[in-house]
């Protein structure tokens, strides 16, 4: 068995940035598939053994058990001491920017990819409403990539793989990135990381079956 276990699925973008920092790290490391779209986070026994939230990611680190991307990554840091921060005020930016993300980019890219791409809503008063607002979160970050090379300035660190977590998939949005150069121009820049990967090809359980 590897040293550290991503219980985790393809399709989530929270569990990518804990994967992604997992193989940037070059940790030993493994995918263990979780069966989201079966129920498999809603049992008694995933939430009693696992993370009692019905969550992914959980990363298994020989035996210790952490659950929320940010956690995990933040632990990730401290074990191989990369892509984290130098002093207070970048902690205090990878905080921010963190923040930022899982309120207004991740928090609403992957609801709005779940319901378009995922589980096939159409179009209703809550794609709508999301699509909105993603589209005014991505303007800020296109504003910030203008001038800075990745979120805290000229390093990668845990901030960008949070904000990335759901735009490698940004044609499963529904958005249209072409209004946003700025975006597109910092993932090109996750991208050429030594051992990037896309999230389909850094966990299991992509293409979904289809159903019957």
């Amino acid at each position: 068995m590897a040293e550290y276990v991503l219980h985790c699925m393809a399709q989530s973008g929270h569990a990518y940035k804990a994967a992604l920092m997992l193989e940037l790290c070059g940790a030993d490391w493994e995918p263990k598939w979780v069966d989201f779209f079966n129920g498999e986070t809603r049992t008694e026994e995933y939430r009693s053994t696992l993370n009692e939230m019905g969550e992914v990611p959980v990363l298994d680190h020989q035996g210790k058990l952490l659950t929320q991307s940010a956690v995990i990554m933040d632990y990730l840091f401290e074990k191989f001491g990369k892509f984290g921060w130098d002093n207070d005020e970048e902690r205090r930016e990878i905080l921010r920017w963190t923040i930022f993300d899982n309120q207004k980019v991740s928090g609403l890219a992957g609801p709005l990819r779940f319901m378009r791409t995922l589980i096939k809503t159409g179009e209703t008063e809550v794609t709508a409403f999301l699509d909105g607002r993603v589209k005014s979160a991505l303007a800020i970050l296109d504003k910030h990539f203008a001038q800075n090379e990745f979120a805290i300035g000229g390093k990668p660190t845990t901030a960008d793989f949070s904000l990335c977590g759901y735009l490698y998939v940004r044609d499963e949005t529904g958005i249209d990135f072409a209004p946003y150069p700025n975006v597109i121009a910092w993932l090109d820049r996750i991208k050429s990381l030594p051992g990037w990967k896309h999230p389909y090809d850094l966990m299991p359980g992509h293409p979904l079956p289809e159903k019957k």
